[in-house]
């Protein structure tokens, strides 16, 4: 793994993630420096085709193709509770996402393949909750295949 230090004041990394209501797994994140169009776009090229998008009111949200799915911004949270949890959820299990000046990540590619980590246990702690609801279990159980 080549690393590249992720050296001076303004380096800051955006985490964008898609997430599926029903089971409420993750299904496509991206981690860039920007958070552009183009970047956005890719993220929704590569999640999986669904009907409705919600966002908050972002202008970049409103210029993105969503074919066939509709796109809609909303103005509170009703609609995008499970994306606001879940980026409470990341804060809460990556310490690098907490307090810039205590943990924070010296190379983007750790922080790719951090985030890339935590979606699959997640993922995986998802669909166990779906299948076993009485069974309590915590996503870093779920790390190892």
């Amino acid at each position: 793994m080549s690393c590249i230090p992720l050296l001076g004041e303004k380096n800051r990394w955006y985490i964008s993630t898609f997430v599926e209501r029903a089971s409420s797994c993750i299904v496509s994140f991206v981690v860039s420096q920007k958070r552009d169009e183009a970047t956005l776009q890719e993220l929704v090229d590569q999640s999986p085709q669904a009907h409705w998008h919600y966002s908050d009111l972002m202008a970049s949200y409103k210029e993105l193709n969503y074919y066939p799915g509709k796109h809609t911004p909303m103005p509170h949270k009703s609609e995008t509770y499970r994306i606001e949890g879940m980026n409470a959820e990341l804060r809460h299990y990556l310490a690098r996402l907490h307090r810039r000046s205590r943990c924070f990540s010296r190379c983007a590619e750790a922080l790719q393949r951090t985030v890339k980590l935590v979606v699959y246990a997640w993922n995986r702690w998802q669909l166990y909750l779906q299948q076993y609801p009485k069974y309590k279990a915590f996503p870093m159980q779920f790390i190892n295949p």
